[in-house]
């Protein structure tokens, strides 16, 4: 992946000395559940990390529950008028419950931040509902005998979307904030603290972006991961899979796809499989958010999703080795 030697730099600087995990580590948990918001649901950066994981591992005893849903928050703010005032930005604490109960997770990797200032300037009151919000997660978690890994969020980049952005001190906004990413900033920044002072486990993704983006404008000063400003390209979807690449150790090529013979074909296999799971897993836990289609009762979804994951894993061992 080009960029990728300084991105590993970066992110083995800011994120290991205090981990649990070290470089090259897969995690002992085995039900992993992917929390967030529509960049979560999307799931490209998802079905990377699991194609990897199949390629290098075909044995491997990881199960990936993909659970984002689109425009969720976890600070259970929601803006005036969103979605053109029909529905409001569903809570994950609305469903929370239900998916430690129904996913029944070892690990919960949470990637949330985005949606949860409302595209608003920093203040003190969004910034707390944020906090209040990943603790209450973290709790519950915890208290589920769970494990739990914290992304930083994405960036905002308003660059592409300039003529739809808002400049500071406004009474209201009807458009996006266009400094909104000093807020993500901030809230990341303060994941890294929590990192530093309680031993959080948090990758920070949101540096890599930010970095990412600052050196590809150095060739193209026009450059996005994200034309509408928030929801990344398949190449900001390949950079945030490359957090967790880089943590567990798997390898892929400069396109995410696999580094195996078979590579390729194993990414559309798990591809299919999350198209399967994603939707049936939304539609078993249950969420308040209009729009999302319904999928498959759940156990005829895992039926379905098993029959792709045990072709790609054939995949995996016919050029690959078991380890």
């Amino acid at each position: 992946m080009k960029f990728r030697s300084l991105l590993i730099l970066l992110f083995i600087l800011s994120v290991y000395p205090n981990e649990k995990l070290k470089a090259g580590e897969l995690p002992q948990e085995k039900r992993i559940v992917f929390l967030g918001d529509s960049i979560t649901q999307a799931g490209r950066y998802i079905e990377i990390v699991d194609a990897a994981l199949i390629a290098q591992y075909p044995d491997h005893d990881k199960t990936f529950i993909p659970l984002g849903l689109s425009s969720e928050t976890v600070s259970g703010l929601s803006e005036p008028g969103h979605a053109g005032g029909k529905f409001p930005r569903p809570d994950l604490h609305e469903r929370l419950s239900r998916v430690l109960d129904k996913a029944k997770p070892d690990l919960v990797i949470a990637c949330y931040g985005m949606n949860c200032g409302i595209y608003h300037p920093l203040n003190d009151t969004r910034f707390q509902a944020y906090k209040n919000g990943i603790l209450k997660l973290r709790e519950k978690v915890l208290a589920n005998n769970s494990q739990i890994i914290h992304l930083t969020p994405p960036v905002f980049d308003s660059l592409p979307i300039k003529s739809n952005t808002l400049p500071a001190g406004l009474e209201t906004y009807t458009k996006p904030f266009e400094g909104y990413n000093i807020v993500l900033d901030n809230y990341s920044n303060w994941l890294m603290q929590m990192r530093e002072k309680e031993q959080w486990t948090v990758y920070d993704l949101h540096s890599v972006m930010n970095a990412a983006l600052l050196e590809r404008r150095l060739q193209d000063p026009e450059f996005t991961f994200a034309k509408d400003g928030v929801h990344p390209s398949p190449a900001g979807q390949l950079l945030i899979a490359s957090v967790l690449l880089d943590a567990w150790g798997l390898n892929t090529q400069a396109d995410g796809t696999p580094d195996h013979p078979q590579g390729a074909a194993i990414l559309e296999l798990v591809q299919k499989k999350h198209a399967i799971l994603r939707l049936a897993w939304l539609s078993h836990v249950g969420h308040l958010r209009p729009g999302v289609a319904v999928g498959l009762p759940l156990e005829e979804g895992l039926k379905k999703a098993a029959e792709l994951d045990a072709q790609a894993r054939l995949l995996g061992k016919l050029s690959g080795k078991s380890q």
